[in-house]
């Protein structure tokens, strides 16, 4: 597997984004997406586990943000609740949990956001 093949190229941003590893075919597992091109086998995908996605989503909000989510006012926060909950965060086990810690709020304050937005 070499870096320069342009299929792997292309497909590299999407599987960082995700938080998952590149990885030659022939070292694929079982739960590994293994991706052809041509009709060949180029590249296997190991997806993150959902906890690991959680976090790995979080920081990437932080980056984008410049500044810790803790830091964010109110309405930002209530923003990055909204965010996470349309991409399934709140599914994955001790999800609010993680993403109370991420905002600096309570589990109580997370729940409050949600309830918001079911019932403006």
């Amino acid at each position: 597997m070499t870096g320069d093949e342009p299929f792997i190229t292309a497909v590299k941003p999407l599987v960082d984004a995700m938080g998952g590893e590149l990885l030659p075919p022939d070292e694929a597992g079982p739960d590994d997406v293994v991706l052809a091109w041509a009709g060949a086998d180029v590249v296997a995908v190991r997806l993150p586990q959902l906890a690991d996605s959680l976090d790995h989503i979080l920081a990437a909000m932080e980056r984008r943000q410049g500044r810790p989510l803790a830091d964010l006012d109110r309405k930002a926060k209530q923003e990055v609740v909204r965010m996470l909950e349309a991409r399934g965060a709140f599914a994955v086990r001790h999800g609010v949990e993680t993403v109370a810690g991420a905002l600096g709020v309570s589990r109580f304050t997370v729940y409050n956001y949600l309830n918001r937005e079911k019932h403006p």
